[in-house]
């Protein structure tokens, strides 16, 4: 008997998580991190406090697990690009940049989030390190991919893969951030098109 219950209610749990990381989606959206409550996250939901908070600590909580969400579905966008059989380097490249740029709107709702958090994580010492070691393991998934694209296509990086990742992430948050300051400045794409095959060694 408690054997089948466990499950109903792992599952009942999991659902309450889901709708609340919903919530919590959509109202960072419309009004940013710091101008988004707890109140505010519980009432999109339909929950209260105590199903919130019986799920998730804190608001600094639900943007790292929003976080840890949105690098799986990148790093393994980017992994099925760099896996296709037969490709050439540039084509690899070519099918890798499609990944970066899908859904740009949401790209851009989610460069907007992670600049307010970092801002909070670096003045309040929790959210650094919790943050940081986030960013680590991103880089860490991004590093593996990367290793195995370079192994499969028999190319040398002339640069530890740890710093073409980071130069790569980079590259693609600036020139986001450019495109939202000034949206004729560059294309999607362009900056990391443009200097991304130089690091690899290869013509895109």
């Amino acid at each position: 008997m408690t054997t089948t219950a466990e499950p109903q209610i792992s599952a009942r749990r999991q659902a309450t998580r889901e709708r609340v990381l919903e919530a919590a989606s959509e109202v960072f959206a419309e009004r940013g991190f710091h101008g988004a409550t707890v109140e505010d996250i519980c009432e999109r939901a339909g929950f209260t406090r105590g199903a919130f908070y019986s799920n998730f600590s804190s608001k600094d909580d639900l943007v790292l697990e929003l976080s840890r969400r949105h690098a799986e579905n990148l790093v393994e966008r980017i992994r099925r690009a760099s896996k296709r059989e037969h490709a050439t380097a540039e084509e690899v490249l070519r099918d890798v940049f499609a990944a970066l740029a899908d859904d740009s709107r949401s790209k851009e709702r989610w460069l907007v989030l992670t600049t307010e958090f970092t801002l909070h994580a670096i003045r309040d010492a929790n959210a650094r390190r919790a943050w940081a070691a986030q960013q680590g393991r991103v880089r860490d998934e991004l590093v593996t991919v990367v290793d195995e694209a370079v192994a499969r296509q028999g190319l040398r990086l002339p640069i530890p893969t740890e710093l073409f990742v980071l130069a790569a992430i980079s590259l693609a948050q600036g020139s986001m951030t450019q495109r939202l300051v000034e949206p004729s400045s560059l294309s999607v794409g362009e900056l990391e098109r443009t200097v991304l095959p130089i690091l690899l060694g290869v013509n895109a």
